[in-house]
């Protein structure tokens, strides 16, 4: 979208609410495409944890060429995959596996939970069981899926200290360029004896993380980073070396844990990262 239209729009707020028209609107059309073109794998194979249904396979999602080199040359575990979507519902690889954490290594039901930027499957289902506040910097596109969001920067919660029993931050501070701040900040809102869960993408090839704050530009971003919006890609000993001088107590749950819900379609070699505090 051309960025004076864009900016328009959002003087008239009209942005975000055609913006997450657009985007309900491809989403269910989506998932009409995909139960038809998947009944065939019906059965066996893959369960979704949000849904229920089985397929033989679920949706790929595969980066595409502007971040290819970054994705793959870097060797980046970030979401994608050959089972990716639910064909019947949708929900994200990433979630299923967050929602797997929560079924077994949390107890979440009747706690206090700060989600940002929630995702939708997710989402419905810890408000469920839970009492959830949900932020984002752009709150907007998610009022379909909360209508009460609020507005929120991770790195100036508007929270006062230890508020929130359990953190969910799924793929959130790498879109932060200052993101000891945010960690800071997320511990400082945790109750003690909370849990964050801190998920994040990572390099298994890199020595270290590369980051730059001082880049601006998008496609600059994608280039390097992998996304439009990011600014670093970590590697796991850095990222939990800065939840530490945060405050964090660290543990990560490793992949070969986790393979107890391959069934689930996870991520495949994604750790879990939860802070403690």
């Amino acid at each position: 979208m051309n960025g004076s239209i864009k900016q328009s729009l959002k003087k008239l707020g009209l942005y975000h609410p055609l913006q997450s028209a657009f985007r309900d609107s491809l989403s269910f059309l989506q998932r009409l495409r995909y139960k038809t073109s998947y009944r065939k794998y019906k059965g066996g194979g893959f369960e979704c944890n949000f849904c229920g249904a089985s397929y033989r396979r679920f949706v790929p999602e595969y980066p595409t060429a502007d971040i290819e080199q970054a994705i793959y040359g870097n060797k980046v575990i970030a979401g994608f995959g050959e089972n990716v979507f639910c064909p019947n519902c949708l929900s994200k690889n990433r979630e299923r596996l967050i929602k797997d954490v929560l079924d077994y290594y949390i107890d979440f039901a009747g706690k206090s939970i700060l989600h940002f930027s929630p995702e939708k499957k997710l989402y419905q289902y810890v408000h469920s069981k839970a009492t959830v506040t949900t932020i984002d910097l752009e709150p907007g596109f998610y009022k379909t899926i909360d209508p009460t969001i609020a507005q929120g920067d991770a790195t100036q919660l508007h929270f006062p200290d230890e508020q929130f029993d359990i953190i969910i931050a799924n793929h959130i501070l790498e879109h932060i360029p200052d993101d000891e701040k945010a960690m800071k900040e997320i511990f400082r809102v945790l109750k003690r004896n909370g849990v964050a869960i801190l998920q994040a993408p990572w390099s298994t090839k890199l020595p270290t993380t590369i980051e730059d704050r001082s880049i601006a530009d998008p496609l600059q971003q994608a280039k390097l980073f992998g996304q439009k919006d990011h600014v670093r890609i970590y590697t796991l000993p850095d990222y939990t070396s800065r939840l530490r001088r945060a405050g964090f107590t660290v543990n990560c749950i490793a992949p070969a844990e986790l393979a107890q819900f391959q069934q689930h379609a996870i991520q495949e070699g994604e750790p879990v990262v939860l802070g403690y505090k």
